[in-house]
Order: structure tokens, then C-alpha cells, then sequence
């Protein structure tokens, strides 16, 4: 066990220092300008110079980001729970789901913005259409994954739906449900980070995409790899804050994080 989380928590630091150091080389050798690639001491530096007002704009896309999460967390298990419950409603909507997910929410994002008068509110729902469609296709993928014996089980003894669904739908469903959410979560710092390049929002409501193109702008190259860096290290710790809550929720039961320890 120990091996095993050597293994994965080793393997990726290791991996990254030799990134980092290929990448100090590379511009060290070929003395690259720091306004075409800064060196990573470049961008910890202005990290560290620059804290205060990326700090502020981190604040701002996050809080799009939980409330997008959230929101499509909410609004995707109801949606599925409704698909599951009767198949003419899922015959019916679903195409609209999958038309959802696969229209580009750049070509949308500029009448949700025209539409939704509040700058911050227009962010959430762009970002909530992008995050979406993976908690409703995990999760009725999920609740139809049941075991055909325990499903007739609960036939013959004459279970409600509201049984069936509780007691075994439900805990059939929950490691598809958390493979969703690890998803899910990455799409709506992508959807926040998007609605932000497009609707270019700036002051109180600056992100940290207004922070890039404002950099961009002023061909401040290191402030712009150091948000990038922000919204990266934002990405991964949502996905790593998933997996602790899948290991929290399954660790002690189900196979699919059982077996990981062993």
C-alpha cells in the first residue's frame, strides 16, 4: 500500500520538477526573452509580487466556478432522476441535453450575457451549461447500471420505486456519480474561465481571464503565466478535492476504491 501511493504521488512531483528544469534549460540555452517564454523563477516572482490582485481575481472565478458546480450538480441528479423514473421524459429531453453539451458555449455565451443583466450571474450560467451534461449522462448511467438479480429481488418482494431507487439505484449509482463530479468540476472552471474571455468583464467582477487578457494586452508575459498557473493549480486541486470525497463516500464498501489500496 505504501508502494502504491509512493507510486502515485512520486511519480507525478517527479515528473513536474523535470518539467520545470527542461523548461529553465530551454530558455537559459536558447536565451529566450522573457516577453516570449519567462523562465519559472520569472513567474514566481511575479506570482509572489502580483498575489494581491490575482488573490482577488482567483476569489471572483472561483466564485463562479462552486456556483456553477453547484448548480449543475443540482440540477443534473434531478434531471436524471427524472429520466430514470419514466422513459417517454428521457425519449423526450435527452436529445436536448446532448444538444446542449455539444453547442460551443462561445457562441452562446454572448446572448447569455446580452439576456442575464448581472455580469456575475451571466458567468454561473454559462459555466453551468458547460458542466452540465456529465452529472446527467454519469449518474442515469449509473442509476440504469443495477444488478439484474438484486433488481428482480426487489420485485419479488414487491418494493416501491421509491425503494428500488433508494436503496438500490442509488448506492448502484454513486461511483458513477463521483466519476461525474470529477468531471463535472473541471468543466465548470472551463466554463468560468470561457464566459470570462468573452463577456471581458473588469473591474469588482475581474477574473482571472480578464487578468490574462489585460496581460496579454500590456505584454506582461510573466503575470500571464503566473494566472495561468493559478487556474491550473485550481484545476487539479478540484480534481483531487473529488477524489478525497469519492474515497470518502466508497472507501469502506465499494470496489472501485477498495481495490486501490490493496
Amino acid at each position: 500500500m505504501n508502494a502504491n501511493r509512493l507510486l502515485n504521488w512520486g511519480a507525478p512531483i517527479a515528473v513536474g520538477v523535470l518539467f520545470i528544469v527542461a523548461w529553465h534549460v530551454v530558455v537559459q540555452a536558447f536565451g529566450i526573452s522573457k516577453f516570449v517564454l519567462p523562465p519559472p523563477a520569472s513567474v514566481l516572482q511575479t506570482l509572489i509580487a502580483d498575489w494581491e490582485l490575482l488573490s482577488s481575481s482567483l476569489l471572483i472565478t472561483l466564485k463562479v466556478t462552486f456556483g456553477a458546480f453547484f448548480l449543475a450538480v443540482l440540477i443534473g441528479t434531478t434531471i436524471a432522476f427524472l429520466f430514470v423514473q419514466s422513459r417517454a421524459v428521457e425519449a423526450s429531453l435527452f436529445p436536448y441535453a446532448v444538444l446542449l453539451q455539444v453547442t460551443p458555449i462561445v457562441a452562446i455565451a454572448p446572448l447569455i450575457i446580452i439576456w442575464v443583466k448581472h455580469p456575475l450571474t451571466a458567468l454561473v450560467v454559462c459555466a453551468t451549461i458547460v458542466a452540465l451534461f456529465p452529472i446527467i449522462s454519469n449518474t442515469i448511467l449509473g442509476l440504469r447500471s443495477v444488478n439484474q438479480g438484486l433488481l428482480n429481488l426487489f420485485r419479488m418482494n414487491k418494493a416501491s420505486r421509491w425503494q428500488t431507487l433508494v436503496k438500490l439505484r442509488i448506492p448502484s449509482a454513486a461511483p458513477y456519480f463521483f466519476g461525474g463530479l470529477r468531471i463535472s468540476s473541471g468543466l465548470a472552471l472551463i466554463g468560468a474561465v470561457v464566459a470570462e474571455f468573452v463577456a471581458g468583464t473588469g473591474g469588482t467582477s475581474a477574473g482571472l481571464a480578464y487578468q490574462i487578457l489585460q496581460a496579454g494586452y500590456q505584454i506582461n508575459i510573466p503575470r500571464l503565466f503566473a494566472a495561468l498557473l493559478l487556474i491550473t493549480v485550481t484545476g487539479v486541486a478540484l480534481f483531487l478535492l473529488m477524489v478525497f470525497l469519492s474515497k470518502l463516500a466508497l472507501g469502506d464498501w465499494h470496489e472501485s476504491e477498495v481495490t486501490r489500496d490493496v
